[in-house]
């Protein structure tokens, strides 16, 4: 993607890693609009940020994404960007099944058909920019799961295939696929104790360092930063057994 005057749509904009991201990428001269389903989380990121803009969106609601794409282009035309970032992460008990369903399904919806129900609504006008470029926000856990989160774990990993998928069919178009896999960082995805976690990683390191390797490469596939890298090659290095007990002991 370029360095600057992109105009990006973040979903899940209104806190954590989407929020510290989109503030990111306006700083740097890029048109931004965020979305998500708390519009409170919404206003307050406007009203700290001038310039940012915002629309409410909920991805697990299919009748309303088609609306939404074709307004958001009306409304931005020069959209190029779209970063699926809105996700949930919930700790599930697969021993108490049925009972782990809602859960289940609850991120099936956000993690997986959210993404891909926006992107393909999305996809028709980012074939006809002439630099776009389609991100996905997954995970370190999709390369090594951790247990007591098995379908955000999984959803991660199918949203890794997707990305791979989409890259691969896109060769040759002006749309470029990029995957952002984040480690444990400090953010409230898992409630707010995780914002403070000293596991986690500073939000702050996470995004500067995030932004250092999209602005050095601006066509980089996937972005890993030295945190997550552990997880991401276990496989490729002959350590996913260690990683896996470390991560689930």
């Amino acid at each position: 993607m370029q360095k600057t005057n992109n105009t990006i749509l973040m979903t899940g904009g209104g806190s954590g890693i989407g929020r510290a991201l989109a503030e990111a990428f306006a700083s740097a001269g890029n048109q931004v609009i965020i979305t998500g389903r708390d519009t409170a989380k919404l206003q307050s990121v406007i009203a700290a940020n001038p310039g940012i803009h915002a629309r409410a969106l909920d991805v697990t609601d299919s009748a309303s994404i088609d609306a939404f794409a074709q307004k958001i282009v009306q409304d931005f035309p020069t959209l190029n960007v779209v970063i699926n970032n809105a996700g949930i992460m919930q700790i599930e008990d697969i021993k108490a099944a049925p009972g782990n369903l809602k859960a289940s399904e609850a991120t099936v919806a956000t993690n997986i058909l959210g993404p891909i129900r926006l992107t393909s609504a999305l996809l028709p006008h980012l074939l006809q920019q002439p630099d776009s470029t389609v991100a996905f926000v997954t995970s370190g856990l999709a390369f090594v799961p951790m247990s007591a989160t098995p379908t955000y774990s999984a959803s991660k990993s199918a949203m890794h295939a997707y990305a791979v998928s989409l890259r691969h069919q896109l060769k040759g178009t002006s749309v470029k696929v990029m995957e952002i896999i984040p480690p444990y960082v400090q953010t409230e995805l898992m409630g707010p104790q995780q914002a403070s976690d000293p596991h986690a990683m500073p939000l702050a390191d996470y995004i500067a360092e995030t932004m250092s390797i999209i602005q050095s490469n601006p066509d980089v596939e996937e972005v890993v930063v030295e945190r997550c890298k552990r997880l991401r090659f276990a496989v490729a290095n002959g350590t996913f057994d260690e990683v896996f007990r470390t991560l689930n002991p």
